[in-house]
């Protein structure tokens, strides 16, 4: 039987208030995501207060630095038994190998994946970086490298997961965030799609944060997401 795919984004400053919500979420997702600023209040002492829920854990805290200092990085991180942890494909193959490295000599199974362009980027803002666009090719090449330098999957928005598919394997990762169910408001993210829709396109995993963590009932919410994929 297929897991639960949903990751919820828990991303707040108080610890207590999180931890509290991913045992009352924890029978209806598949695991919880902690990026920059659940970390920043809490670092490594945060994501180890975790382990005793029981649930997955991916610690997005999207790695970008000389070669060196992300093996450092990542070696710390794969040292508090996190489940997945993610750097920025744009690093380049240098950087992207001595991560994968780093997290095969501490956890071999911790999954490694790189963020190719960010959810809440357009073609007109590649541009204004610099980069060559559209975001659907950027994200195409940026997968490409992170698969040829050995790592476990990319993180992408669900208008690229068909075609990463296709392309890339049924077994490289695909985590999805930017995930809206019909009717949930967009905030920041510019190129979003509903669970099912993205679940059937090929996602491994959904990463939804704000439709569950800022409903008015979190768990009815999550549990409304689950059914709606098949799991109850």
């Amino acid at each position: 039987m297929r897991s639960n795919p949903v990751f919820v984004a828990i991303d707040t400053t108080d610890l207590e208030y999180a931890r509290a919500l991913a045992a009352r979420l924890k029978p209806h997702v598949g695991g919880i995501k902690l990026g920059l600023e659940f970390f920043s209040a809490h670092g490594p002492a945060g994501v180890r207060a975790f382990s005793d829920i029981g649930l997955p854990i991916f610690l997005d805290l999207k790695f970008h630095d000389i070669p060196n200092t992300v093996a450092g990085a990542v070696r710390a991180a794969a040292g508090l038994g996190v489940n997945i942890l993610n750097v920025h494909a744009a690093g380049g193959p240098a950087m992207l190998k001595a991560a994968v490295e780093a997290a095969r000599g501490v956890n071999p199974d911790a999954k490694v994946i790189a963020v190719t362009v960010l959810t809440s980027l357009a073609d007109a803002d590649l541009e204004a970086v610099g980069q060559r666009g559209p975001a659907a090719d950027q994200v195409a090449r940026l997968a490409a490298l992170t698969r040829d330098n050995g790592l476990d999957g990319v993180v992408c928005s669900a208008h690229e997961i068909a075609r990463l598919r296709a392309a890339l394997g049924p077994d490289f990762l695909l985590i999805v965030p930017g995930i809206r169910p019909i009717g949930a408001d967009l905030g920041d993210q510019q190129r979003v799609m509903g669970p099912k829709e993205a679940l059937d396109a090929g996602a491994s995993i959904l990463v939804i944060g704000r439709p569950i963590t800022a409903a008015p009932d979190p768990v009815e919410a999550a549990r409304a997401i689950a059914g709606s994929l098949g799991f109850s």
